[in-house]
């Protein structure tokens, strides 16, 4: 019986843990999406979604509580019943001539001795249960190895062109090995190359860009920077080369101005940061703000196109090898728009700063004076070309380009 509930012990603890996180899973969830919640009126629904958790918590430790009841109940019963028994038994021997009271009473300690330090041992033992069941995932995380993009160095390029090639390159999603996003994907981009990738939502336009960040990484082929494949290089060095803006840039809690140096691997003076916001059209803005740029950003601070043109002066004043723009105009207003493909258009093609700039955009007004433009369906590249070319062609291109016509009022 107490091998059996000991396993029980351990495994309780463990559903226990997993409950708890659980429950405190949900509740974070529903309280950074607070505003959604509040929108769409389901504090009811979230409540029931946290008592769930909560009642499957109780439901264990309930059990794991009656267990260790049953067993303390039957160390307790054996304990006090041996004592009744001895003495009964051996009060009877003793008026028989065959026990002294000397032996009966050293008999009836060595048993409590006994008995007492067995239970003492099987409660330490069941504590001990209990928190290994507890711990078994911190220990699991402890003997997870460092990343490699931690550990290793990798080489560093004498200077980086920007040459991009994509190789027979394969990837799922470890949660989804059946569900490949790309499918042997060839793709070269050339150095001070403006290249744009469109494509229906979940055509793995993103992948490529997560793939060339070493966010993830592919599942068959690789991906060779200037000829080196990109798992050899020094990521660290890699990244500080790029420059990235996604759809939802993140500003931290600091002041206007620490963001846009934010990652610079370089020192940077106040001139340069003005500039960079100058050239991303952020300049007017932050200047109208109570401190200007030393304006500490808080949420309700900036709106999402604001944010986003401080991103992409955060990503100009690293002066990047490789721009990675990520739908980074999805919600700038049309002149702001306007204004930063030009900017964009002039730091690929400036002599003084050359780099290959990757645009992937759902919006095809942003990606028309592309170099080329690429365009993904089903993870495989189905058109490539210019936009005047694929316009002619009755493809996928075309099909989008004139859906996005007729919705203009």
């Amino acid at each position: 019986m107490t091998p059996l509930f000991y396993r029980y012990q351990k495994k309780a603890s463990k559903f226990a843990q997993e409950f708890t996180a659980s429950a405190n899973n949900v509740a974070q969830e529903a309280i950074s999406l607070v505003r959604t919640v509040r929108v769409y009126g389901t504090e009811k629904q979230e409540f029931k979604r946290y008592a769930k958790w909560l009642d499957k918590l109780y439901d264990v430790s309930f059990r794991q509580t009656m267990a260790y009841g049953g067993w303390s109940l039957s160390l307790n019963y054996l304990y006090h019943s041996t004592q009744v028994v001895a003495v009964l038994i051996g009060g009877i021997a003793i008026m028989n001539g065959k026990f002294t009271a000397e032996q009966l009473t050293k008999f009836t300690l060595y048993a409590e001795w006994l008995i007492l330090s067995t239970w003492w041992i099987g409660d330490n033992w069941s504590s001990l249960m209990q928190s290994v069941g507890a711990s078994e995932k911190v220990f699991r995380l402890m003997d997870l190895l460092p990343s490699r993009q931690l550990t290793s160095k990798g080489l560093r390029l004498q200077k980086l062109e920007g040459r991009i090639q994509y190789a027979d390159v394969e990837f799922s999603y470890p949660s989804r090995p059946s569900a490949p996003i790309l499918r042997r994907l060839n793709l070269t981009l050339n150095p001070n190359e403006v290249v744009a990738i469109v494509g229906l939502s979940g055509s793995g336009k993103s992948t490529i860009v997560n793939l060339l960040l070493q966010l993830y990484e592919p599942t068959n082929g690789q991906i060779l920077i200037d000829g080196v494949p990109l798992s050899e290089l020094d990521t660290r060095w890699f990244r500080e080369r790029i420059g990235f803006v996604g759809q939802e840039p993140k500003l931290f809690r600091m002041d206007v101005s620490s963001n846009i140096k934010y990652g610079c691997p370089r020192e940077v003076s106040q001139e340069e940061v003005e500039w960079a916001a100058k050239q991303a059209y952020a300049h007017d803005f932050l200047m109208a703000l109570p401190d200007g740029y030393n304006t500490i950003v808080d949420d309700a601070l900036l709106s999402g196109g604001q944010k986003q043109r401080v991103a992409i002066a955060r990503a100009l004043l690293r002066d990047p090898a490789i721009l990675v723009l990520d739908e980074a105009t999805s919600a700038l207003d049309a002149e702001s728009e306007h204004y930063v493909k030009s900017v964009i258009t002039e730091v690929s093609t400036d002599p003084k700063a050359r780099r290959t700039v990757i645009i992937i955009a759902h919006r095809l007004s942003t990606i028309q004076a592309a170099d080329r433009i690429i365009v993904m369906e089903n993870g495989s590249i189905v058109e490539d070309g210019k936009h005047s070319d694929l316009v002619k062609q009755d493809g996928l291109y075309s099909r989008l380009a004139q859906r996005q016509n007729d919705a203009l009022p």
